[in-house]
């Protein structure tokens, strides 16, 4: 009989799995960005978002808080180098305007990262107790994170149009979420449950969404740039050791 050990390693694996395809999904956007040289009504913030919570994540598997985290290193490792990726193609062909904000923003992230490294180091000098203090701002973060696209939601409203929230990316972000919640449930972890449990929650509501205005926008609205707020990503990836959010 398979334990249930095994089955949340797998469920796990595969959590890692479409993370990681949710890190990539932005991909075909920033194609289109990159054609156009106009990043036209996006917004970087989902991008900021994921950013941050990759940090945290990054600083959580390090093994001087958590050992023996590999899986959660590697995974938000290459999520923050993705979307570094997306933010730098957004610098370069967003206003000035919108370029100092996020150049603010990205400062502040910086400093807080640093910061809570610094804190944890010198003042945390457990692995449990650092543990502990990162891992409640990951979920805090990760939770931001799920949050971010509540801004699109707003203008699919608005505009009755869908045209900036597609459904691959809303439906593998609700797969993400019952994968990690799942994963949550197979052996009690609250901190991977209520963020992955609020994205699976925020991801069926974009379903819904787009079931309703799918057929009040336009067709050429369709095939547009869309962009691609990234819940999940990550969550960010769920670590298979730990707690997470994910992606």
């Amino acid at each position: 009989m398979i334990s249930t050990g095994s089955i949340r390693t797998v469920v796990g694996i595969i959590g890692n799995v479409i993370s990681f395809g949710l890190f990539l999904s932005p991909f075909p956007t920033f194609v289109n960005i990159f054609k156009k040289k106009a990043v036209e009504q996006f917004s970087p913030v989902p991008y900021l978002a994921t950013l941050l919570n990759c940090m945290m994540w990054v600083m959580y598997g390090l093994p001087f808080v958590h050992p023996n985290s590999v899986l959660v290193l590697t995974i938000n490792g290459i999520g923050f180098f993705i979307e570094a990726l997306y933010l730098l193609t957004f610098f370069i062909y967003s206003p000035r305007r919108l370029r100092l904000k996020i150049v603010g923003i990205l400062a502040a992230e910086l400093v807080f990262v640093g910061a809570v490294m610094g804190g944890v180091l010198s003042g945390a000098h457990t692995h449990n107790k650092r543990t502990q203090i990162v891992g409640i701002l990951c979920v805090i973060f990760g939770t931001a994170m799920y949050a971010s696209p509540l801004s699109i939601m707003k203008l699919v409203i608005q505009t009755k149009s869908v045209k900036y929230m597609p459904f691959f990316l809303s439906l593998v972000s609700f797969l993400n979420g019952v994968c990690w919640t799942t994963y949550s449930l197979l052996r009690f972890d609250l901190y991977i449950l209520i963020p992955n449990g609020l994205g699976a929650l925020l991801a069926t509501a974009q379903l819904i969404l787009y079931l309703i205005y799918c057929r009040t926008t336009p067709k050429d609205d369709t095939n547009q740039n869309l962009e691609l707020p990234e819940v999940t990503p990550t969550s960010t990836p769920v670590p298979l050791s730990a707690v997470t959010v994910e992606n």
